[in-house]
Order: structure tokens, then C-alpha cells, then sequence
């Protein structure tokens, strides 16, 4: 038997966790308003700023807190907002999606430019994997980049990118010669536009990015050139456990919102949670959070030692915390009835 760390939060956690739920409860107001929203909410924008939390997903050298960016911390943060906004969670986790590489493989005059302004919400960032034809694979990407001078060309099409049309900057993966390279492409670049052509069901700031004969300086290359790829999957080892947590958020609200209805809304007598199955559901959602909610903080842990050995570990704690929080939330819609199909005051 190998030895196993404990998953109980530290006191540093502990601490981070509170902050994160201060900034939750504080966006509460405004979260209906902001989850619908296909832009960034000024709102939620300013409260996140004013919190500090972002730094948490930027290295302290940068202005960030933690010397690297900490798997664990992310997760926990990320638990907390997503509880109460969708989009205040993506507004957080893609600050450090969008920068990680930068942060990482930067040359020294991109990461002093960029950096810090992450750190404060200043400037936004994305990162810029799929397109049109290319899902989940990525080496069948079409975007390219292309020494001239001392300047990099790139042309290409890139879509469903998280942030698009707010971003100031985007890490684009592109093919450069017969391997892959990660470009740093500012969003007011001469030749970039941002079209947003999905109706998707959750609202979300999302858009398709165009490179035409965008030119950047070599600089602006991420790391070395034709090791873009493995720099992708840094930043996705990192950050991928890190959705578990957020699932575990909502499957949390979800469960919360369940209880507060079936114990406050009576039939035949009695409130709904003693009625039938209710309560073995209710039941049963809390074991299968707790669960989740262990083993994605195991991950993340493990993630924050080693994001690519852990990777497997933080893959199957996405998929696990994931497929709990769609399953329970179904059985909460059931739960509740006509209430979720519900809007505004009701009429």
C-alpha cells in the first residue's frame, strides 16, 4: 500500500477558501444578471479586481502570490466562485489559462509587459487552441506561423475561444513548419478580428479569433520554436483538475437550493423532503459531492507537485466531478418541479 497524503485543507487553504467565498457571496446581486451575459460583466469584473484573487493564477514574480501557480489553490478558489457565478469562475481560471505559458516561457520584455497587468485584471487574456474542424484534435490545427525577418506572420482561424472579444491578448497554437509553436499575439494587432457566430445554450464570452497576416516580433514567440505542444499541455495540466473543482461548486449550490425547497414546500402533509425518494436522493447527492470533492482535491494536490505526472489523476477528477455534477443536477431539477422552468417573478 503506498503512502497517502490527507485531503484536508491547511490553514493557508483554509484562508484562500474564505477569500473566495467572500468575493462569491459579494458578487450575489449581480450573478443572474452576469451568467446570462455574453461579454464580461463590469461588475463582476471590478469585484474581482478589487479582491486580489487573481493573482493566485499569476507567479509571484509577477505580481502573483505563490511562487508558481498552485493546482490546489486554483481549485479551491475556483470551488467557491462557482458556486455562485459561472461567470465569475471563467473570468478567474481563464486569466490563468490565457497567461500561463507567457508566465512560464516568456521572454523577459512579454512577461514585464503582460504580467502584471494579468495579475490585476488590467488585461485580460485567452487562449486560442480550437478551430473550425479541429475539436479535441489539436494537431490537425491550420493556423500557421512563418518567419519573415524578425517577425513571425500568422494566418489562421481559431474558434470557440473562452473570452474572445475582451481578451487583450491571446497564446495561439499554430503550426509552425512541420511541429507546433505557441504565439503571444496582441489583441489590437493589425489583421486580428473577432466574429461570434455560435447561439449556444449557457451564455458565455465566447467568439471565433482570425488571424490575417497578423505580424508580431520573434519575441512573441512562447518558449522554443516547435514545442508549442507540450507548452499546451503544461498549461492543461495545471489548470484541467482545477474543473473539477468548479463542478463540485455548482453540484454544492445545486444540492443547497434542493434542500432549501423540498424541506420549505409541503404536499400531502409533510415537506417534500420526507416524501418517497426524496430523501435517499438527497441523501445520495451529498455522498457522491463529498466524493467528489476528495478525490479532486487529491488530484489537485498532486497537480500542484507535478501537473504532468499527475495528469492522469487530474484528467479522471474532471471526468468523475463532472459527469456527478450533470447527473445530480438533474435529479435536483426533479426535485424542485415547475420551479427552475421558472423565470423572474415567476409570470
Amino acid at each position: 500500500m503506498t503512502d497517502a497524503p490527507s485531503f484536508e485543507l491547511t490553514a493557508p487553504y483554509l484562508e484562500l477558501q474564505a477569500e473566495a467565498r467572500a468575493l462569491a457571496a459579494s458578487c450575489a446581486d449581480v450573478a443572474a444578471r452576469s451568467d446570462e451575459a455574453d461579454r464580461f460583466d463590469p461588475d463582476v469584473r471590478q469585484r474581482l479586481a478589487a479582491s486580489g484573487l487573481v493573482d493566485v493564477v499569476v507567479a509571484a514574480q509577477y505580481g502573483g502570490r505563490y511562487e508558481t501557480v498552485d493546482s490546489l489553490a486554483v481549485t479551491v478558489v475556483r470551488e467557491a466562485l462557482a458556486y455562485e457565478s459561472a461567470h465569475l469562475d471563467s473570468m478567474f481560471a481563464m486569466q490563468g489559462i490565457g497567461s500561463f505559458v507567457v508566465s512560464h516561457h516568456g521572454s523577459d520584455a512579454v512577461r514585464d509587459t503582460w504580467l502584471p497587468k494579468v495579475a490585476s485584471l488590467d488585461a485580460i487574456g485567452a487562449l486560442a487552441l480550437t478551430e473550425p474542424d479541429v475539436g479535441s484534435d489539436l494537431r490537425a490545427i491550420t493556423t500557421t506561423a512563418v518567419v519573415d525577418g524578425d517577425e513571425l506572420v500568422v494566418d489562421g482561424h481559431k474558434s470557440f475561444i473562452t473570452n474572445a472579444g475582451d481578451a487583450d491578448f491571446y497564446s495561439v497554437l499554430c503550426r509552425e513548419g512541420d511541429a507546433y509553436s505557441l504565439v503571444l499575439v496582441p489583441a489590437d494587432t493589425p489583421g486580428v478580428s473577432v466574429t461570434s457566430p455560435h447561439q449556444i445554450i449557457a451564455p458565455h464570452v465566447l467568439g471565433d479569433v482570425l488571424f490575417e497576416q497578423v505580424r508580431v516580433p520573434l519575441d512573441r514567440r512562447l518558449g522554443e520554436q516547435g514545442k508549442g505542444f507540450r507548452l499546451m499541455l503544461s498549461t492543461l495540466a495545471t489548470f484541467r483538475v482545477s474543473v473539477g473543482g468548479a463542478a463540485v461548486g455548482v453540484a454544492q449550490a445545486a444540492l443547497d437550493e434542493a434542500l432549501a425547497h423540498t424541506t420549505s414546500r409541503e404536499q400531502f402533509g409533510m415537506p417534500l423532503a420526507r416524501l418517497g425518494g426524496v430523501p435517499a436522493g438527497l441523501a445520495t447527492s451529498w455522498v457522491e459531492i463529498e466524493m467528489a470533492r476528495t478525490f479532486v482535491y487529491r488530484a489537485a494536490a498532486a497537480a500542484a507537485r507535478d501537473p504532468l505526472a499527475a495528469l492522469h489523476l487530474s484528467s479522471a477528477a474532471k471526468v468523475g466531478a463532472t459527469e456527478m455534477a450533470s447527473m445530480d443536477l438533474g435529479w435536483h431539477l426533479d426535485a424542485a418541479g415547475a420551479d427552475p422552468c421558472l423565470c423572474g417573478d415567476g409570470k
